[in-house]
């Protein structure tokens, strides 16, 4: 995140604290079911509940990646010119 407006970095911060707590959801209801924590009647709402904050967690890393890829894009092509020029070289 560099070089970002003011509302890029809020945009930022909100999505790190909503994934932090659906991370965190993840976390309590894998305890639960692992524990046996809960009975019958609550695996159904934990699953659910589990389900929505995996859609958060996968959306919050895929935003990153894409981000993150077209940085990655641009330092593989010019390592892979480099790579390309040296070759040429010898």
């Amino acid at each position: 995140m560099g070089g970002g407006s003011v509302r890029e970095s809020l945009l930022y911060t909100a999505g790190m604290s909503e994934y932090r707590e659906a991370y965190a959801t993840l976390a309590r209801v894998a305890r639960a079911l692992e524990d046996g924590e809960a009975d019958l009647d609550r695996v159904l709402p934990l699953v659910e509940e589990a389900r929505a904050a995996y859609g958060v967690v996968r959306a919050r890393i895929e935003a990153v990646r894409a981000a993150l890829g077209d940085d990655w894009e641009d330092e593989e092509g010019s390592a892979a010119e480099a790579d390309d020029l040296d070759d040429e070289d010898d």
